[in-house]
């Protein structure tokens, strides 16, 4: 997890991805990196998934892959081979959490309450995804957490926006943020490609507001 750890302090918002063309994927992450974003989250909603990462993974081995909406042991065995870095699920699937530790493969549950995070803590992990974050509780859930589990880091996503977003990083257990605002579906569809740099450069700005 060390070097997720690194990579998100440069880029500690993470775009939430659901692609239905595989073809589209470099475009893609050429798109994010020409931003400044070099992490991505492919999630497993399309039957593409495993085959947009495999493609991104080949032309593009500086962007660092998240594999997310892992709800099985199978689709996080499709990601790892497909050259995912992280695994990352809405929730805390035990199976796969365990299988993802046992292949020494970094992996992101997802957590909205104290006795899921406990239950993560019992797997030794320290970095936990809040979602859907903003039906939870969001900031006031995320200071709330921080008290009795001090040593946790989180990477919200369910409802970020540039508006929450600063809000959000400016918190010391939150280490990256999730959003889907960043490439919509609509404009990977209709290849306007230029749009979704230009909406990568504009959630770094506000990313990094949370330090003015």
């Amino acid at each position: 997890m060390e070097n997720f750890y690194e990579r998100v302090k440069s880029n500690p918002i993470i775009p939430v991805i659901k692609i239905e063309d595989a073809e589209k994927a470099p475009l893609l992450a050429q798109a994010l990196l020409d931003g400044g974003i070099s992490v991505i989250e492919i999630t497993y909603r399309t039957a593409c998934a495993g085959e947009a990462i495999r493609l991104i993974h080949q032309k593009f081995p500086q962007m660092y892959i998240c594999a997310g909406t892992i709800l099985n042991e199978e689709q996080a065995k499709d990601a790892v081979e497909a050259g995912t870095h992280v695994i990352v699920s809405p929730g805390t699937n035990e199976k796969v959490v365990s299988y993802c530790l046992h292949n020494h493969i970094p992996v992101i549950p997802g957590v909205a309450t104290p006795t899921e995070v406990e239950t993560c803590l019992q797997y030794g992990l320290k970095v936990l995804k809040l979602f859907p974050a903003e039906v939870v509780g969001g900031i006031k859930m995320l200071k709330a957490l921080a008290g009795p589990y001090s040593d946790l880091k989180f990477m919200p996503t369910g409802g970020i926006n540039p508006q929450n977003l600063p809000a959000y990083l400016s918190l010391p257990n939150v280490i990256a943020c999730g959003g889907s605002w960043i490439a919509p579906d609509s404009l990977i569809q209709e290849g306007k490609f230029q749009e979704i740099t230009a909406l990568a450069q504009s959630a770094l700005n506000a990313a990094f507001d949370r330090k003015n």
